[in-house]
């Protein structure tokens, strides 16, 4: 049996220093990573775990909210980890798998995270309506010269070319010839 810890914050600047001496005691071996836990996606150590681990073997979070975000995801890494009779413990919320009290208690706690998650959205999307209102929110900078499609444009070069050669998308260049022409 082996005990693999996992380690999750969602942006760089965020520490995992906690969540790894945490994990410390009760793992085998950590992996961690930086990515949002709101989907499954881009979450390559998460992905290693579920892959490796075998039957008997434990995977160890601090919280549940390290894991997963939403009840789907939730379940789907419960069921994948299930499946392979693995099991998982959360060490703060004094969650195991291997009991029907700690399956329950994993799907309460799932649920509260979703919810968590979506009330977070909407105070940022009411904020941001607020300061539209009030006109402080511009939107974030806008990170393609429109000038220096221009002068591309001007020299010659199609759409394809101009976005290779700055390195944005070619539907962005069309959409903005477009806009440049009105």
């Amino acid at each position: 049996m082996k005990k693999y810890g996992y380690a999750r914050v969602s942006t760089t600047d965020q520490d995992l220093t906690v969540q790894i001496e945490a994990l410390a005691p009760f793992t085998d071996m950590i992996r961690e990573e930086k990515q949002s836990g709101t989907s499954l996606k881009n979450r390559s150590e998460l992905r290693i775990i579920l892959d490796f681990i075998q039957e008997g073997d434990v995977l160890v979070v601090t919280r549940i909210d390290r894991l997963a975000r939403s009840v789907a995801d939730l379940s789907a890494i419960v069921k994948e980890l299930m499946d392979k009779g693995a099991s998982l413990e959360v060490t703060e919320q004094n969650i195991d798998t291997n009991t029907a009290t700690g399956k329950a208690f994993l799907q309460m706690l799932g649920v509260f995270a979703e919810f968590e998650t979506n009330i977070r959205r909407e105070r940022q999307l009411e904020g941001i309506a607020k300061a539209k209102q009030e006109g402080k929110y511009r939107g974030r900078k806008k990170s393609i010269d429109r000038e220096a499609i221009k002068k591309l444009q001007q020299a010659g070069k199609g759409p394809a070319a101009i976005a290779k050669e700055l390195g944005v998308a070619r539907s962005s260049v069309y959409r903005l010839l477009e806009e440049q022409t009105g």
